[in-house]
C-alpha cells in the first residue's frame, strides 16, 4: 500500500486510519482465488499488474501458515446456476463478464489455482454478489466457529475483496487484509482500495505480519 505522506498524515488529523489490532482467534478467507484472474484471454485477467500477477504467491504462505496454525480456512466461490443469469440480478446488467462463472461454462476460468485449493473439512462458499456475506451462511459460520478476526486475502481488490472486509467489520469480525495477498487490474486501483479500506474499513497487514499471526493459531 502506497499513498503520500500528506495524504496519510491528512487523514490521520481527521481521525481516519486508526488501527483496530487482532483479536485472539483468527481465521483465513480467501476470496474468489480462481484461475480467471490470471488467465491469458480471460476478461478479469490481472496478470500485468505485477501486484496482482504476484499476490497467489503470497496467498499460499497465508494457507500454508493457516493450516500449520490449525486456524480455521474458509473460501468464497462464485457460482450461477440459472440459464439466463437471473440469479446474478441487477449485477449481471453491469457486468457481463460474470457468466464465466456460470455453472457448465467450458472456459474452466471458476477452477483454483495449484496450491491455492481447498481441504477437506474447509468450508467453501457460493455467492452470487461481491460480498462473502451477502446471501451465504459466511456469518453464522465464523461465529459457530468462534472466530474474532479475518484474514482476508483474494480477488478483486476493489470488489469482492473490499465489500467482504467491510461487512466482516459491520457483521463484528476484525478485518486484517493482507495487501499483498490481493490483486486488481492496476497499481493504482490496488493502492486507492488498500488505502481506503485501512483509512475506515479494516487493518492492512504485511504479508509477514500475517503469516506470525496465523502459525500462532488460537
Amino acid at each position: 500500500m502506497s499513498t503520500t505522506n500528506g495524504e496519510f498524515d491528512s487523514y490521520r488529523r481527521s481521525g481516519f486510519a486508526t488501527k483496530m489490532g487482532w483479536g485472539s482467534r483468527p481465521a483465513l478467507l480467501l476470496i474468489d482465488v480462481c484461475k480467471a484472474y490470471w488467465a491469458e484471454g480471460s476478461p478479469l485477467d490481472i496478470s500485468a499488474c505485477p501486484a496482482g500477477a504476484a499476490s497467489p504467491d503470497s496467498m499460499r504462505k497465508l494457507l500454508t501458515a493457516a493450516r500449520e496454525g490449525g486456524v480455521p480456512v474458509l473460501w468464497t466461490v462464485v457460482e450461477f446456476s440459472d440459464p439466463d443469469m437471473k440469479d446474478a440480478g441487477l449485477f449481471w446488467h453491469k457486468a457481463k463478464m460474470l457468466d464465466i462463472w456460470k455453472v457448465g461454462d467450458k472456459r474452466g476460468l471458476g477452477d483454483f489455482l495449484p496450491g491455492l485449493v481447498p481441504k477437506e473439512g474447509e468450508l467453501v462458499l457460493k455467492k452470487h454478489y461481491a460480498s462473502g456475506f451477502f446471501g451465504t451462511t459466511l456469518a453464522t459460520d465464523l461465529r459457530n466457529l468462534g472466530v474474532d478476526t479475518t484474514v482476508i486475502c483474494g480477488v478483486s481488490t476493489s470488489g469482492c475483496v473490499r465489500a467482504s472486509a467491510l461487512d466482516a467489520m459491520q457483521n463484528g469480525f476484525r478485518p486484517m487484509v493482507v495487501g499483498s495477498a490481493c490483486g486488481d487490474r492496476s497499481d493504482e486501483i490496488q493502492n486507492a482500495n488498500l488505502f481506503d479500506l485501512n483509512a475506515k474499513y479494516a487493518d492492512v497487514v504485511s504479508e509477514e505480519e500475517a503469516v506470525k499471526q496465523l502459525k500462532a493459531g488460537w
